[in-house]
């Protein structure tokens, strides 16, 4: 009977080896994801900034406008 309980430790024991090492590579891919992520967004935060720079440059010569200067919206 020890024989048999030692094959099944064992087995057990490789079991959680071989679930730890995939949970390990998992944790691995998920980290690269997220450093990708986070490069991505960082761009996108300065192209946004850019975007509202280049915006509030265009605002002056529209609050200039007088209401009777707009045109309406169908045109």
């Amino acid at each position: 009977m020890p024989q048999n309980t030692d094959a099944m430790d064992r087995e057990s024991l490789e079991l959680v080896q071989s679930k730890i090492a995939y949970l390990e590579h998992a944790a691995a891919e998920l980290s690269d994801v997220v450093f990708r992520q986070h490069k991505q967004i960082e761009a996108l935060e300065l192209q946004l900034k850019a975007m509202r720079e280049r915006l509030d440059g265009a605002r002056p010569d529209e609050a200039a406008r007088t209401p009777e200067q707009e045109r309406p919206p169908h045109y």
